[in-house]
């Protein structure tokens, strides 16, 4: 097993561990904590495959300035911990053995895609290539996504007022 593997295979652990206890967490400020682990876990894997650019952009963007947002959004909702409910019996006899048959195919994908793993791509893009695309060719796509950002950030304002004033 090469050492790129043997990184791979951890931060695909953390990533997953991190997943996991995103969804399992009951406050809140945890699940988000679980998210910037899952984030951070993610730019390592973008390392590895020589995207140095989409790693940073995946630690500033995501991992700092949208789970700040989330976090504000959190607080200003004054979100506590949930109730724990009873699974739903759809959940337990559909969901689990589908949720096992799904992580069983993940696991031979990924086996069998490391066997077959070759010398890494030497053609790269250089971050001023990547910049001139994004705001020429894909600028309104990237315009579209903060305006969509902004959105949700007033309508996460609008329903904090309105559940504040009853």
């Amino acid at each position: 097993m090469t050492p790129q593997i043997a990184v791979f295979l951890v931060l695909a652990a953390v990533t997953v561990a991190g997943a996991i206890s995103l969804i399992l967490q009951r406050h809140p400020i945890h699940s988000a904590l679980s998210l910037i682990t899952v984030m951070v876990a993610l730019a390592g894997l973008y390392l590895l495959q020589g995207a140095e650019f989409i790693a940073a952009v995946q630690i500033i963007v995501y991992g700092g300035a949208i789970m700040v947002l989330f976090v504000f959004v959190i607080m200003l909702l004054n979100a506590g911990e949930e109730e724990r409910t009873n699974m739903s019996r759809i959940a337990l006899y559909a969901g689990v053995p589908l949720g096992v048959v799904f992580l069983i195919e993940i696991s031979y994908w990924v086996g069998r895609a490391t066997m077959h793993l070759g010398a890494p791509a030497t053609a790269a893009v250089s971050t001023r290539e990547l910049s001139s695309l994004l705001f020429t060719e894909y600028v309104f796509p990237f315009e579209l996504t903060s305006f969509l950002m902004l959105i949700a950030l007033l309508g996460a304002l609008v329903l904090a007022r309105r559940e504040e004033s009853e």
